[in-house]
């Protein structure tokens, strides 16, 4: 997954560098009754495509780091450089070679089916691995005019911490006042 991320991310980013070869290439070889500004709109798309695609890879990514049980962030920046590298160009390579390559590629098909479902295996992994893990409290709201009274923090809340809570000792009663003698 995050080699899709990594190839996709230097495909979008070499955008502004291919494109003046990629307009000269479009406008020299026009194909009959096609308009250029349509068929440079393609590009345009493509664009905000995979910027798109971009967010799901992340989505994806963020949520298998957080379902896992170690660190996969080093893995995953590797994986990441790796898919960049696929843009690396050589010294022979021309800017009009590089546009061609640009403009023909297209993302491996099953890089979005793997994100959609990493992210979903993740999802219920990171669920599933929280299971011991200590319950979140709940914010806390403001009393209602028609909640009762809070109970005394020594008071006990349930039959556990009535077994757990030492016995007090019964409250000292007064002693009895005895009768004047009559």
């Amino acid at each position: 997954m995050a080699w899709c991320y990594g190839s996709l991310r230097a495909y979008l980013d070499l955008h502004d560098q291919v494109m003046p070869e990629v307009t000269r290439i479009e406008s020299t070889y026009r194909p009959p009754g096609r308009k250029l500004s349509d068929d440079l709109k393609v590009y345009a798309d493509m664009q905000k495509d995979g910027k798109a695609q971009l967010k799901v890879f992340q989505a994806a990514l963020t949520a298998a780091e957080k379902a896992s049980l170690r660190p996969i962030n080093t893995l995953g920046a590797a994986a990441v450089q790796q898919g960049r590298n696929v843009w690396q160009v050589g010294p022979g390579v021309t800017p009009a070679r590089l546009a061609q390559e640009w403009m023909s590629w297209a993302l491996p098909a099953r890089c979005e089916t793997t994100a959609k479902s990493l992210e979903a295996k993740a999802t219920l992994m990171g669920a599933t691995f929280k299971v011991n893990a200590e319950p979140e409290a709940p914010p806390a709201e403001a009393p209602s005019a028609e909640a009762p009274p809070a109970a005394p923090a020594d008071a006990p809340s349930g039959p556990v911490d009535t077994l757990l809570k030492p016995a007090e000792p019964p409250p000292a009663q007064a002693p009895a006042e005895t009768p004047p003698p009559q």
